[in-house]
């Protein structure tokens, strides 16, 4: 007996869900083969960085720096000429009908104005259609342009023997992501969904299927405790949850190259208050739900404003007010604080103390609301 349970009836009901889990191999398959899949394709489809950009060009400068200028855009990788033409009017085409995603004039007199220390502009047209790939698209050929131009002023200042006036020396540089990779950004988040997803998963369909081949019942009136069963229900997801935390972030590490800078342990540490919440948000979806379909449907109808509020695809700061005070209560926005910042940037206990109590808090308090309705609910 340990705390009013019994040792051998939770061991055995463990048991018996680990074997409901693991008998079927197309269950053992979507237990730890379709996270790994869903990391790879998430992985790479989940990627806001901008290569192979279609670019439109209308040179009317036709001069060596204007070529070098093109040069520089298309050599980044960022960029790819898909064509060049004498009117604006065709640059404007090709952005109208989604040949380009960006159009590039360059006016004359560029050459003439590098040369004579002068401005030398050149015009920058994005497809705003695609807000975001826009402003990373822009943003890449700003600095290109700006680096360009700091070069050939460089040359002129050589070439003429002339001394210019001291200026700012910007340098900028990103810290924990030095090439600002969407990817090592992403990816750790992706981990946070997988593991929300199938805890919710599995737990809500595990109790849901009880109830529909009328099992639940004939384990109610068992000598099995409510708490017993919770945990009986509960403790083997958690214990497969872990198993796939162990898969992926292997993954993560090995196949993506995710750098690892923080310690394992305060990632599994802050993974199991995590999983609280999952395994208490899916005891809950299971109480509202007769059917497997009910349940399937009411995961998503919590996953995707989880999803949505946590930060993943849209910073909170950008957020009304009202949503950020609703996005506390998101177990997956403190989550994904803490493993990009074990993942990126090594911090520790001391920096993610408070969402790490803010986890367990959460985890502690869905669980037990979770576990009162259910033995309302089953009684």
């Amino acid at each position: 007996m340990i705390g009013g349970l019994n040792a051998g009836r939770l061991r055995q009901m463990m048991g018996k869900e680990l074997r409901q889990m693991l008998r079927d191999p197309r269950s053992r398959l979507m237990l730890f083969v379709s996270p790994i899949i869903q990391l790879v394709m998430f992985g790479y489809a989940v990627n806001t960085d901008v290569r192979n950009a279609a670019t439109f060009v209308v040179d009317h400068d036709h001069s060596a720096e204007s070529r070098q200028l093109i040069s520089s855009l298309t050599a980044s990788g960022y960029f790819r000429l898909i064509g060049q033409g004498e009117r604006p009017a065709e640059m404007v085409d090709a952005l109208d009908h989604g040949r380009a995603l960006m159009g590039v004039e360059i006016p004359r007199g560029f050459a003439a104005g590098i040369i004579s220390g002068g401005r030398a502009r050149v015009q920058i047209l994005v497809d705003g259609s695609t807000a975001n790939t826009a402003n990373v698209a822009l943003g890449y050929a700003t600095q290109i342009v700006a680096r360009f131009g700091q070069q050939q002023r460089a040359n002129v200042v050589t070439d003429s023997r002339t001394t210019m006036p001291a200026g700012v020396d910007f340098r900028a540089r990103a810290w924990y992501n030095a090439n600002l990779e969407s990817r090592v950004y992403n990816v750790p988040a992706v981990i946070g969904t997988i593991m929300l997803m199938m805890a919710l998963l599995l737990t809500a369909l595990g109790v849901v299927r009880e109830r529909e081949i009328g099992t639940l019942e004939q384990l109610m009136v068992s000598p099995l405790k409510p708490a017993e069963l919770i945990l009986g229900k509960t403790l083997p997801v958690a214990l497969v949850a872990f198993v796939q935390l162990t898969l992926i972030t292997a993954v993560a590490l090995l196949w993506f190259g995710i750098p690892f800078r923080g310690s394992y342990f305060v990632l599994f540490v802050s993974s199991l208050f995590y999983i609280m919440s999952g395994l208490g948000a899916g005891l809950l979806i299971s109480t509202v739900s007769n059917t497997q379909q009910e349940a399937f449907m009411s995961m998503f109808f919590f996953l995707l404003p989880a999803i949505m509020l946590s930060g993943f695809m849209f910073p909170i700061e950008n957020m009304p007010e009202a949503l950020q005070f609703i996005t506390l209560a998101n177990p997956l926005r403190h989550y994904l604080v803490i493993v990009r910042a074990v993942f990126l940037k090594g911090a520790g206990w001391r920096i993610l103390a408070p969402e790490i109590l803010t986890l367990l808090g959460l985890g502690v308090a869905v669980l037990v609301f979770s576990a009162t309705r259910f033995r309302k609910t089953t009684s």
